[in-house]
């Protein structure tokens, strides 16, 4: 006997066993897919963790304050990877408070910090606001006039001057986004901060010149702005000669790290040197929780690859992020962002 079906009926039975095997056929996650979002679900776990989904907060002896320099980081970090525009843009808002940026920045008479208004200045920039009107103040005007005769930028502070070269080089590639551009003795000062092996220190001046992979990750992205390749090419040729064989970077401790690998994975992709970089982002990946972690976890950056310490986890993600996409601090731009904070693809 010949069963005959109506063709709605056939239709029906197959719409029924499609999706029955869409039901138990797993979901298939590509090796590109699965890379791609690694950066990606990084970023989300850190917006995740954002204290009333606005600021990061450091505990010092059981008391927790706020940390808008982190809370910037994060805000470079969604960026870079073009996720959490929601989170970034509440995080900007709340640096920007003026109770908050004024304890971040000083009161521009008796404490000016030139780091933290050189970060702020590119973190508004990234996001597409104007530097020159947050808030009644003018970052722009401030930065400028904390600038020495001989293009360093210094602190205004009875504390002292802790300006270094993660405040040259922030300045540098703030200044580099504005109209009126980047006076060039301040990249002549960072260049003459060149330590003999090619690197650059973190303080100038010293007895001896100590080159450290941080801040020369900084500085070659800001000397190459700066119009100066050739003092980048020397930076970036020594953080190749110090990567490792397993492709991550040393702190000044010899620790090998999500942080300091972060940055430099970053400087090495701006300044064109792909396989160096993804040997570093090898090095990110294998520290990044991945789908046998705790679901709370996936997506974070260890560290150093020990026991998972809570304590740095957010510090080393958000400089991870960098490193894991590679978006230098020149290109970084929050323009097409998606508001959502994604979560690690598991099977």
């Amino acid at each position: 006997m010949v069963v005959r079906l109506s063709r709605h009926r056939l239709l029906t039975l197959l719409c029924g066993v499609l999706t029955v095997l869409t039901l138990v056929t797993p979901v298939l996650i590509t090796p590109v897919q699965a890379v791609a979002n690694r950066s990606d679900a990084a970023a989300g776990w850190l917006a995740r963790q954002l204290v009333d989904g606005e600021r990061f907060e450091v505990v010092f002896d059981g008391v927790a304050y706020p940390d808008p320099g982190l809370t910037l980081d994060a805000v470079f970090a969604f960026a870079a990877a073009g996720v959490a525009d929601d989170p970034a843009a509440r995080a900007l808002a709340w640096v920007t408070r003026p109770d908050i940026r004024d304890g971040y920045l000083g009161d521009g008479t008796t404490e000016a910090y030139a780091g933290a208004t050189a970060k702020l200045t590119l973190a508004v920039q990234v996001r597409g606001g104007d530097p020159t009107a947050v808030g009644g103040l003018d970052l722009v005007t401030r930065l400028r006039s904390l600038q020495a005769p001989n293009g360093r930028f210094t602190d205004r502070s009875a504390y002292g001057d802790y300006s270094n070269a993660f405040s040259q080089s922030f300045a540098i590639l703030a200044l580099a986004r504005t109209t009126a551009g980047l006076p060039p003795t301040a990249g002549e000062w960072l260049a003459g901060t060149r330590c003999p092996d090619g690197g650059y220190p973190v303080l100038p001046g010293q007895p001896t010149c100590v080159s450290d992979v941080d801040a020369t990750a900084l500085a070659v992205q800001a000397l190459r702005v700066a119009g100066r390749p050739a003092d980048a090419t020397a930076g970036l040729h020594w953080l190749v000669s110090v990567q490792r064989t397993d492709g991550g970077f040393t702190n000044a401790s010899g620790t090998a790290n999500a942080n300091s690998t972060g940055l430099a994975a970053q400087a090495l992709r701006d300044g064109g040197r792909p396989l160096a970089w993804a040997r570093a982002r090898g090095f990110l990946v294998g520290l990044l929780v991945g789908c046998a972690g705790a679901p709370a976890d996936r997506g974070a950056v260890d560290f150093d690859g020990g026991a998972l310490d809570r304590e740095t986890l957010n510090r080393a993600t958000t400089q991870a992020v960098l490193g894991l996409t590679g978006v230098g601090y020149p290109r970084l731009a929050a323009v097409g962002a998606d508001l959502d904070a994604p979560t690690l693809l598991c099977r």
